[in-house]
């Protein structure tokens, strides 16, 4: 199954099973997880290495909050996630963070072509700090992602308590797992059953 990095980051942001809505990031030591659990989408950047502070903690938040801002932009005119209802970050602000943070990092692409291998492409920079790096990473991965094909397909599940975002990836795709089109479908039995006594109520 293929994942995107500006889907990874947005999911961060995920129902918690109980009710609520967790924040993988809502902590230095969650956040420093996450970002190593993105090393094989980080192309460039030291993942491995990176232990966040508060302050890289909170620019990654900031731009989650943009990227969910344009990705709910880009489910439109259908509802943004649940999560994102009431506190989007308006769509031209969500814009200038984007390419403000993809700016901080200056990279030249370089050819590769291993003997034995097929031609790839390397990004190139000489910044050195490794935050920076993963920031700029990060707001590109996401500028491609909303550039691509893939948004398109982009939908925000609409199962009770979800708050993911996700790619459709067949034409009847409505949720972002089963469990959710379960819940889904249970609620739907559940509101279906309830006016069905109402009627009955209503008719005697």
């Amino acid at each position: 199954m293929e994942r995107w990095l500006a889907l990874e980051l947005v999911s961060t942001i995920r129902h918690d099973g109980d009710g609520g809505v967790a924040d993988d990031l809502a902590t230095t030591h969650g956040t420093t997880r996450w970002v190593r659990a993105q090393a094989d989408h980080l192309t460039g950047v030291a993942a491995g290495e990176i232990t966040v502070d508060e302050d890289l903690r909170t620019e990654i938040i900031e731009l989650r909050r943009a990227v969910r801002a344009l990705f709910a932009r880009a489910v439109s005119p259908a509802p943004p996630s649940s999560a994102d209802a009431r506190r989007l970050m308006p769509a031209d602000q969500a814009l200038a963070h984007l390419n403000a943070v993809a700016a901080r990092e200056e990279v030249v692409p370089q050819l590769a072509w291993p003997g034995q291998g097929a031609p790839e492409v390397r990004l190139v920079s000489p910044e050195g700090d490794p935050g920076n790096r993963l920031m700029a990473a990060l707001a590109r991965a996401a500028i491609e992602f909303l550039s691509g094909p893939q948004r398109e397909q982009l939908r925000a599940c609409t199962a009770p308590r979800c708050v993911r975002y996700f790619v459709k990836s067949h034409g009847r795709q409505e949720w972002c797992k089963p469990s959710c089109g379960n819940r889904a479908r249970a609620a739907r039995h559940y509101r279906r059953r309830r006016l069905a006594g109402h009627d009955d109520l209503g008719a005697s």
